[in-house]
């Protein structure tokens, strides 16, 4: 069985990472990115202010709706993104498209954040649009619904939905698992034939005490944790490169030097940093997979575009910011990358390298926190699907079962092998992006219709509201 499974994932990931998805992901941002006329980059001021700057002068962004509301501020569904997207990949990942893919594959994860900017604020601004009303005080969507009311073709939608739920449920929570027991692997208590099975088990318990909770206590639960971890891993990262701060312009020039290698990089493509940077870029902020829209369409904005605005930055903060910080704190400890060291053992040396004894049990710690907030960001996603593709709230007795295997695949994650974790990760993200990013082509224009009619009340200084049929567009569920 574990054989079968590992063939699908090689020819799966054979087909589609190579030049396919260099197309899809890079073309789609680029063209998302002239057509909203740079935006990400042109109005960089503006949408700072309305995000970040929001959280301290706008009670909008922050408020935190009522005890039975299922609906959540801008705020949480920022911190919602982030605990899925800001994970073992921003640690492990980055080092493995380094070891793997060499210094140059952080410019790719770079060019993936600033271009898949756009691509995140169309698909997001989307399904805010397309949302529909739960009956409950809140809203639900995402690509699902957006394939289903604009493209007409629920099909489509379910067939997204079961991929989603599959990636997020078997292969990012898997992933996640296996990555958080491997961070321990250099510590001298661990034993392979048993440490993972206690960190599994430990993960899975805690997992389930969570999810058992429901959505609001999810984004309860992240909008606390994820600020904390993410400030202090870039602190950290920060004293690393000012120890290192003579090696910096090297580390930068290297960067630069190795991206551009373009001999090198097409001569082995699948291997090469350019993949290795967009595999990893795309594993790190989701930009463009579909899977964000699921949080933001539960918002509770006054206009699509402000939610795009947020899903934007988050993934600027994941890729700009944590990325990068792991990158830096790796390549200024002055340990050279090797393909042996690939995933957490390059870290943690890098890490005792840079920090002592210190470096390993911070990463341990980080990776702990990362690994947690992450299953359940993911699992927050996979329940919004479970009741798309009903039609209805699944039974009590049926999400309890659902809850009971998406815990048991936790522990399983724990003590599989790394070749299978990582390749059925990328298996299912790209099969995700796949369906999803000719969509965000299609209804594209839609979304550019959004951000002028948001920019258009801006210049007329209002606080923009949205009304679907200002842009031409009928029949949505929320904005008519």
């Amino acid at each position: 069985m574990v054989e079968l499974i590992a063939n699908v994932n090689s020819a799966v990931n054979g087909f589609v990472w190579g030049v396919p998805m260099l197309v899809l992901l890079v073309g789609t941002g680029i063209l998302m990115t002239i057509l909203t006329k740079f935006f990400q980059l042109s109005h960089l001021g503006h949408w700072f202010k309305n995000t970040v700057g929001g959280i301290f002068h706008d009670e909008h962004v922050t408020k935190h709706t009522e005890a039975g509301d299922q609906s959540i501020s801008q705020f949480q569904s920022l911190c919602t993104a982030l605990a899925a997207t800001i994970g073992t990949g921003n640690i492990v990942g980055v080092s493995t498209a380094i070891c793997l893919g060499g210094f140059g594959a952080v410019f790719w994860m770079w060019v993936v954040a600033l271009l898949g900017g756009a691509s995140a604020f169309i698909e997001s601004a989307l399904a805010q649009v397309y949302k529909k009303k739960d009956g409950k005080g809140g809203c639900v969507g995402g690509p699902s619904y957006y394939m289903e009311q604009a493209l007409h073709q629920r099909w489509l939608g379910v067939i997204f939905a079961v991929v989603l739920i599959l990636t997020y449920v078997v292969g990012y929570n898997m992933l996640a698992s296996y990555n958080l027991q491997d961070a321990f692997a250099g510590f001298g208590f661990y034993a392979k034939g048993r440490t993972p099975y206690i960190i599994g088990a430990i993960l899975a318990v805690l997992f389930a005490a969570c999810v058992l909770g429901g959505g609001k206590r999810l984004t309860n639960i992240t909008g606390v944790l994820v600020p904390v971890m993410g400030v202090l891993y870039i602190l950290v990262s920060l004293v690393v490169i000012f120890m290192n701060i003579k090696i910096f312009p090297s580390v930068i020039a290297n960067i630069f030097r190795d991206a551009f290698n373009f001999k090198a990089a097409f001569s082995g493509f699948a291997g090469s940093c350019i993949m290795w940077g967009i595999k990893r870029g795309l594993f790190s902020n989701e930009a463009g997979m579909g899977s964000a829209p699921n949080a933001a369409a539960t918002a509770d904005v006054s206009h699509p575009a402000k939610q795009g605005l947020v899903q934007m930055l988050s993934v600027f903060i994941d890729t700009l910011l944590i990325c990068s910080a792991t990158a830096f704190m790796c390549l200024c400890s002055g340990v050279v990358p090797t393909k042996e060291a690939a995933g957490a053992a390059y870290v943690q040396a890098s890490m005792q390298q840079a920090l002592g004894s210190f470096g390993p049990i911070f990463i341990a710690v980080s990776m702990s926190l990362f690994a947690f907030t992450t299953l359940i960001g993911n699992y927050y996603y996979c329940e919004g699907c479970l009741k798309y593709i009903l039609r209805r709230d699944p039974s009590k007795a049926g999400m309890t079962v659902f809850r009971l295997a998406a815990t048991a695949l936790v522990f399983v994650g724990a003590i599989v092998s790394a070749g299978l974790a990582w390749d059925t990760a990328d298996m299912l993200q790209g099969t995700m992006v796949i369906i999803n990013i000719p969509v965000i082509l299609i209804l594209g224009n839609k979304g550019v219709a959004v951000l002028k009619d948001y920019m258009r009340q801006r210049k007329e200084g209002k606080n923009p509201e949205f009304h679907a049929a200002d842009i031409g567009i009928t029949g949505t569920d929320y904005w008519n």
